[in-house]
């Protein structure tokens, strides 16, 4: 881009910041202001809400509470500003899979959509010669949607603790500084719930030999390398693509099923009455409908598949699960069905495990979070361990107990992320499902704040005597 280039568009985004909060203070009813601060145990005003996580949910989340005239809140995230959610740290691919028009922070603004952001940037013909965003734009306008929103984020806090204290919930980080709340929303990704899986077949191996997706994996690891790639969803071919574009000497994609998945689910389900209502649906038919959706697992598109078919030293091997692996002559070597792969470095690309100790923020009441294993007892065809152990989460995505009454305060706790979906659905960090699953939230938030001071609206409405007219 050119410094003439650069400067119209630095005017442009100027403009359209203008034309934001223009939008935003237009549409801002009712305006009225509904909550008064609680004192804390520390004697400071406890938030209304905090929400841990600045990535594209956290931001859409606190935005939509702010539209709710919920004002008191904090967002909270663990990475320095601009590194929030995976976009410019573990994410591999090129693109983002969702198409361009898919709407989702914005919350129904039509200035701060992706569009309006894009076409200030880079003009209204680069946006109608588009075919898919790239990730370092879409992490660019998120810092947009931040900036324009007002968001009130504190970047580099981890979280690592969340217990009762009180009547509010005291947030711990890592410094040991506690904040208190009304409400924590839990907006942490995909790990949200658990920890990134590795494979135990590959336990004993030399960690210098192992990687999973979400680690920085630099270029020394790969250039020359052989390299096995375990996993055949859209991120395995990302890092499969990444590993031959770093010189890798020879990369295989190790599929344990006979096929590759290329039927992306989350297309045929993106349309409102799937997204708005599959959580009001009784057990058996959520359960039915996520456990196929999930069972499929993530297609990947063309443009996925043709960047690594390009090069001829990648290879992709359908029904090799791994059945064993070890070291030797300084080689990895994995046994599969399919044939013995020797490699230098393993790549798991093998998902999430659902884990509530393995999250610090979530050990205080691991042990008393209610899965869908201990609330429904899915048909014998149906049965799915690996969803039994998601949890079973309120309509508003709160958490629910195990054993009612050990741990009454999770109801304040609200999980949105990956973990929400057998509950509710695509929600969470999922871009198509955002512009209903974020309001479906908020709503809840909204009714639980509400309800919880109904004595002081009360009191408050018996004495409202603001006259709106003079007898004459």
């Amino acid at each position: 881009m050119s410094f003439s280039s650069m400067s119209y568009s630095r005017m442009s985004l100027d403009a359209l910041l203008v034309r934001v909060r223009d939008e935003i203070a237009r549409t801002a009813h009712p305006r009225a202001p509904w909550l008064t601060p609680r004192p804390g145990p520390d004697g400071e005003p406890a938030r209304d809400v905090i929400v841990v996580g600045a990535g594209q949910s956290g931001l859409a989340v606190a935005f939509g509470l702010m539209r709710a005239q919920v004002t008191n809140i904090l967002v909270l995230d663990r990475a320095p500003e601009g590194l929030e959610g995976p976009w410019l740290t573990y994410a591999r691919m090129r693109t983002l899979r969702s198409p361009k028009d898919f709407t989702g922070p914005d919350l129904g603004l039509p200035a701060l959509t992706y569009q309006s952001w894009h076409e200030a940037t880079y003009g209204q013909a680069s946006w109608e010669a588009l075919d898919l965003i790239t990730r370092e734009d879409w992490a660019a306008y998120l810092a947009f949607v931040r900036v324009a929103t007002g968001v009130p984020v504190e970047n580099g806090v981890t979280v690592t603790g969340i217990a009762p204290a009180g009547g509010l919930l005291a947030v711990t980080d890592a410094q040991g500084r506690v904040r208190h709340a009304r409400k924590v929303v839990l907006a942490t990704g995909q790990e949200g719930a658990g920890r990134w899986a590795m494979p135990e077949v590959l336990a004993d191996l030399p960690a210098e030999r192992v990687a999973r997706t979400d680690e920085a994996i630099e270029a020394g690891r790969l250039e020359g390398k052989r390299v096995a790639v375990i996993g055949a969803g859209a991120s395995a071919f990302d890092n499969a693509a990444t590993a031959l574009e770093a010189g890798a000497a020879e990369v295989v994609l190790l599929c344990r099923r006979a096929e590759a998945q290329v039927v992306q689910p989350y297309r045929w389900l993106t349309f409102a009455g799937f997204l708005r209502h599959l959580g009001d649906l009784d057990d058996a038919w959520r359960w039915r409908f996520m456990s196929a959706v999930m069972g499929l697992r993530e297609g990947f598109p063309q443009a996925t598949w043709d960047r690594c078919a390009r090069h001829p030293n990648f290879r992709f091997l359908p029904g090799a699960p791994i059945r064993a692996a070890r070291m030797r002559d300084g080689a990895v070597v994995l046994d599969t069905p399919a044939a013995e792969i020797a490699a230098d470095l393993v790549i798991a690309a093998t998902g999430i495990a659902i884990d509530y100790a393995a999250r610090p923020e979530l050990l205080a009441f691991a042990h008393n979070i209610a899965t869908w294993g201990d609330r429904y007892a899915p048909p014998p065809e149906e049965r799915d361990d690996r969803l039994a152990a998601y949890p079973y989460l309120g309509d508003d995505y709160a958490f629910t107990e195990r054993e009612p009454g050990l741990t009454p305060w999770i109801r304040d706790i609200h999980l949105f992320g990956i973990a929400s979906t057998v509950s509710h659905g695509p929600s969470g960090s999922s871009i198509n499902a955002m512009t209903t699953a974020v309001p479906r939230l908020v709503s809840g938030l909204t009714r639980g704040l509400f309800v919880a001071d109904l004595d002081r609206h009360w009191a408050d409405f018996r004495a409202y005597d603001v006259k709106q007219a003079v007898l004459r």
